[in-house]
């Protein structure tokens, strides 16, 4: 299968919601869009089965979406960007767990290394700022949709702090 991923994708797409029990050629398309931005090896056999939901989770995960395992509107606009979408901009007074999870993925990087406190605080924008220095992105210590972009290339699931 050959597909394009449009990184300028945030409008409604008309794809079917998918989850477990669900088949066909949506969900090879599904299986083949997880073996490239994952790098995960599953079958692509179009049956949305343990493996599939399992894998579905996992990138939930890493782009910042409710880890329900069910593919609908939001998962697959990430899935054609390949990065985060709709997300919020994080700065310095910002509180809260999406906070708490930028500084986990950071922790990861080695970018920050304090307590996750879910406090956008004066440690957190300076591992904002080591990490866009390090992906070359304008060093602003403000998490926007670029730092979303990067922050969603850093697999949770490799640690923490």
């Amino acid at each position: 299968m050959t597909f394009s991923p449009n990184p300028s994708t945030t409008a409604k797409l008309n794809k079917p919601v998918l989850q477990k029990g669900s088949t066909g050629e949506a969900v090879k398309e599904l299986q083949n869009l997880l073996n490239h931005y994952n790098s995960y090896n599953i079958p692509v056999d179009g049956v949305f089965g343990d493996t599939t939901k399992n894998e579905v989770i996992s990138f939930q995960n890493r782009m910042f979406l409710l880890k329900d395992g069910i593919v609908g509107d939001k998962t697959w606009q990430v899935l054609f960007k390949g990065a985060p979408v709709d997300m919020p901009t994080l700065k310095k007074g910002t509180k809260g767990d999406l906070v708490k999870r930028v500084q986990e993925r950071m922790c990861i990087t080695g970018d920050y290394q304090q307590s996750l406190s879910g406090i956008f605080d004066t440690d957190t924008e300076k591992a904002v700022k080591a990490l866009q220095k390090r992906t070359k992105l304008p060093i602003d210590g403000v998490v926007g949709e670029r730092t979303w972009f990067e922050l969603g290339k850093i697999d949770p699931s490799v640690g923490g702090c």
